[in-house]
């Protein structure tokens, strides 16, 4: 039997500059189910991005999703993409399984906490302060190169990582330091600067957006001191809710947010497209 791919729709180009297409999975002409490609808008036109995939119960389990997404890669390969993601719920293990034999690799982990109605408290010694103007904006260009580079080294172009970088933090903090809903803050402990923590306020939770202990004062446990903070402020805000994104090979961080109670909600997957 032959599984091939159906176009259901002309490619859309959507104002925000990507492109995407959906496509019938067929066997021998027989749809048994659908494939939704397209490209990044985060990462620029180089990146497709595999949305949805679903084959019908009766034709599970006789390799029509292996097929289907291998048809797909052919497809971004020419649309001149040379790399392609998708994100799996943390609830779709088949699926983690399929793209880890298709050879996509881990690219980061969203994981989430339910926070205790009691916020925990600091460790004696350890106190947290608003970061000032000035340390804000040293953070502020230390924090996009480290962004951008993270994503060079995991095989974005650089300049669509710098791209990335810019567009990312300026549209996060439009008004910097002032802007709704974001705390920065500096932990110090024994008065002596130790580590900073990104904090951001949604509608329905909070969100890490950066924690960091300082280079001299790691190993120590401010990181998880830092953790606490952010748990701290989200109860004191009203979200019962804890969200963090950690990279794949930041194993201390891994093991810091597992010890703490967060549980993995999705995984972003990532393939060269050679």
């Amino acid at each position: 039997m032959t599984t091939t791919l159906r176009p259901v729709e002309p490619l859309q180009q959507h104002p925000d500059g990507t492109r995407s297409r959906r496509y019938q999975v067929c066997v021998n002409s027989r749809p048994v189910g659908e494939i939704h490609l397209g490209t990044s808008s985060s990462l620029g036109d180089s990146v497709a991005r595999i949305s949805e995939l679903w084959i019908a119960e009766p034709d599970r389990r006789r390799g029509r999703a292996t097929v289907a997404a291998l048809a797909a890669e052919e497809v971004a390969r020419g649309w001149g993409c040379t790399q392609i993601e998708t994100v799996v719920p943390a609830s779709a293990d088949i699926a983690l399984r399929l793209f880890g034999t298709l050879g996509y690799t881990l690219r980061n982990r969203g994981m989430e906490k339910r926070l205790g109605a009691t916020p925990p408290e600091l460790p004696p010694g350890s106190r947290a302060r608003p970061m000032t103007t000035d340390e804000f904006d040293a953070w502020y260009a230390y924090a996009s190169e480290e962004y951008a580079r993270m994503w060079i080294e995991r095989g974005v172009p650089e300049a669509a990582a710098y791209a990335k970088s810019r567009r990312d933090h300026e549209t996060l903090l439009p008004h910097g330091l002032a802007t709704d809903g974001m705390l920065f803050s500096v932990l110090e402990h024994e008065g002596v600067r130790v580590g900073v923590l990104w904090l951001a306020l949604q509608d329905d939770k909070a969100y890490v957006f950066d924690v960091e202990t300082d280079a001299d004062h790691r190993g120590k446990g401010h990181g998880r001191t830092l953790m606490l903070l952010a748990e701290r402020q989200a109860a004191d805000a009203g979200r019962a809710l804890l969200g963090l994104n950690v990279h794949a090979g930041n194993t201390p961080a891994e093991r810091l947010y597992e010890s703490l109670g967060y549980e993995t909600t999705a995984s972003s997957l990532f393939k060269p497209l050679l």
